[in-house]
């Protein structure tokens, strides 16, 4: 499994617009094969704050989920509405029984 952790600063002013383009792209994602879930929250220490909790069944998942030009445009739009760069970072994982 491939776990996914982004999130991003928005500007003052910017956040409606963040989270709205951020909800659309998680609804289509979530009917992207290979999507186990995807969401968006918001950080409770800072409200301009968007954090994004991935789980995809693949690296090919994954990498066919990045070149979607709907996942392109969401990339983009991201980078217009941040006070700063947006973070990702990309994990292997196993689930572990306990």
């Amino acid at each position: 499994m491939i776990i996914v952790t982004g999130s991003f600063v928005a500007k003052q002013g910017q956040l409606p617009a963040a989270l709205a383009a951020s909800l659309e792209h998680v609804r289509r994602s979530r009917l992207e094969p290979g999507c186990i879930s995807h969401a968006v929250h918001h950080d409770v220490e800072n409200p301009q704050r968007l954090v994004f909790l991935e789980e995809w069944a693949d690296m090919a998942a994954l990498s066919a989920h990045f070149v979607v030009p709907a996942s392109r445009a969401f990339g983009k739009a991201i980078a217009g509405f941040a006070a700063e760069p947006p973070a990702m970072a990309v994990f292997e994982a196993s689930r572990v029984k306990i």
